[in-house]
């Protein structure tokens, strides 16, 4: 991976830095994308320090914020003159309802639409940088995901495992729509199930989720090292050089639901996305 560029969303704990240390243990140079300065400063500094790896920085941005990722899209296309990976990784369950400053349901926000506008934002780059990736984190959990677009912000029967399920659904519908539109181009997109990995990702739901429910998780759940290895794997392997629209599980491709292959869903929600993102305002 030396030479190459690579952006990790969600890179200050969890998948997210595991999968962005062992990018730069490969060479790379690592952009790392938070939301604390201190806690992304901290975390560059240890991945500099445990790879010798010094071409490793970090970029503050709001995920939930639209007005956010539009100013890291420029700050970074005004910083570097290339991206060879993208890796949209950052995601966030929430068990009470709350909205973004842009009022939008807080985990659509964040699983998915961040992902979508960052993308839309950066292809012209990445379609520089050919042969260019992008990898979204999703889950197995999409299979049990239902896309209401009569109701997608959950404002009627909100249910936050529910509103996670489908904003992993709505990863993989936008992954397979992005790899048709993307044929040709010289940029693959894949997406992942990581694994039920031991994290901290439902531990800022209140006591129950911080002292019982994440701890009796993390018993059954693998290490964030066995958890990234798929994103680095799409990442990072001439193995999958060239493969675009999969979906894959233990680095191996994989069958996704029969809803995530519905073309009449992944088109509907690329329009939807678009809106609600103003991506299609020019």
């Amino acid at each position: 991976m030396n030479g190459k560029v690579c952006m990790v969303t969600g890179a200050t704990s969890g998948i997210g830095a595991e999968t962005a240390l062992q990018l730069a243990r490969l060479g790379a140079a690592v952009i790392v994308i938070g939301r604390n300065a201190q806690k992304s400063a901290a975390t560059v500094a240890r991945i500099r320090r445990q790879t010798g790896n010094a071409s490793v920085e970090y970029m503050l941005a709001d995920l939930s914020s639209q007005q956010d990722i539009r100013r890291l899209a420029q700050e970074f296309s005004s910083r570097y003159r290339r991206l060879d990976v993208l890796v949209n990784n950052a995601g966030i369950v929430t068990m009470r309802r709350k909205e973004s400053v842009d009022g939008i349901e807080m985990t659509w926000a964040v699983n998915h639409l961040a992902s979508f506008l960052l993308t839309n934002l950066l292809l012209d780059m990445l379609k520089a940088s050919t042969p260019a990736r992008i990898v979204n984190v999703s889950s197995a959990l999409h299979r049990q995901g239902k896309i209401n677009f009569d109701d997608g912000q959950g404002k009627k029967n909100y249910n936050g495992l529910a509103a996670y399920n489908n904003s992993k659904l709505a990863n993989l519908l936008f992954t397979y729509a992005l790899a048709r539109r993307l044929s040709g181009t010289g940029v693959t997109v894949n997406a992942l199930h990581p694994g039920a990995v031991r994290t901290n990702l439902i531990a800022s739901n209140g006591w129950l989720f911080k002292w019982i429910v994440q701890p009796l998780f993390n018993l059954q759940a693998i290490s964030v090292e066995q958890g990234a290895q798929t994103s680095v794997y799409l990442a990072s392997s001439a193995e999958v050089e060239g493969v675009m629209g999969k979906y894959f599980a233990r680095c191996k491709p994989r069958a996704s639901s029969p809803a995530s292959y519905a073309e009449a869903a992944q088109k509907r929600l690329w329009r939807v996305s678009e809106e609600m993102t103003g991506l299609n305002e020019g």
